[in-house]
């Protein structure tokens, strides 16, 4: 059975990883017999967002303790993740892709990858492992992968813009697609840059995952 790392950002999509894209995920990795494992970085949030109101709180959350409320508890450490135990890498999206686990989200191009991250995703890179990355995920792609790398957000323009500026070749892809770069074994899709339903995101999502778990 394929075993699969997922990476996670938090819990809540404008502060952490985008719950429901995390679902679908687990679940389209079990529907194509794969294994998962969580992790996350053991660190404080850039900020924590009311989803009520969109307005920033005054407290501080970590990123691996708000994770692991997505998974029941199974989840560990980004520190504990060792490439050679997996056969591929997945990374959900949710604005804590832009925000705990890069600086995207405030600081723009070229992106500053979390170190524990930028490790654990070049070693996959390294050891020619399959990745998939989602939603916003995948404006760290250029930054891990080499000059050319293909990936997509979907079709909004200024990211895209940045995707290039920072070396990658962004690829526009319907919500119910994916991207592949097969030199690099790399797939990405837009999921919640697109989707407008749960049903919209699960279209590319489940895709994704499948070519995903047949690549490992």
């Amino acid at each position: 059975m394929k075993k699969v790392a997922v990476i996670l950002s938090g819990c809540g999509v404008f502060d952490g990883a985008e719950i429901q894209e995390v679902v679908l995920s687990l679940l389209a990795l079990e529907q194509n017999d794969a294994q998962w494992q969580c992790f996350a970085p053991d660190i404080d949030q850039h900020h924590v967002i009311d989803h009520r109101t969109g307005e920033a709180m005054n407290e501080t959350r970590n990123v691996l303790t708000e994770a692991s409320r997505i998974v029941r508890g199974e989840i560990l450490p980004l520190t504990d993740l060792n490439v050679d135990h997996f056969d591929a890498l997945l990374v959900p999206g949710g604005f804590g892709a832009a925000k705990n686990l890069s600086d995207f989200a405030y600081n723009g191009d070229p992106v500053q990858v979390n170190q524990e991250m930028f490790a654990v995703c070049q070693a996959f890179a390294r050891a020619e492992k399959p990745a998939g990355y989602m939603c916003i995920a995948p404006i760290m792609i250029p930054q891990i992968y080499p000059k050319g790398v293909k990936g997509t957000i979907g079709n909004e323009p200024d990211i895209a813009a940045a995707f290039n500026r920072m070396g990658g070749e962004h690829i526009e892809c319907p919500v119910s697609d994916y991207v592949l770069d097969q030199r690099h074994h790399l797939l990405s899709t837009p999921a919640y840059m697109l989707a407008t339903s749960v049903l919209d995101a699960a279209g590319g999502i489940n895709r994704m995952v499948k070519k995903l778990v047949e690549l490992a």
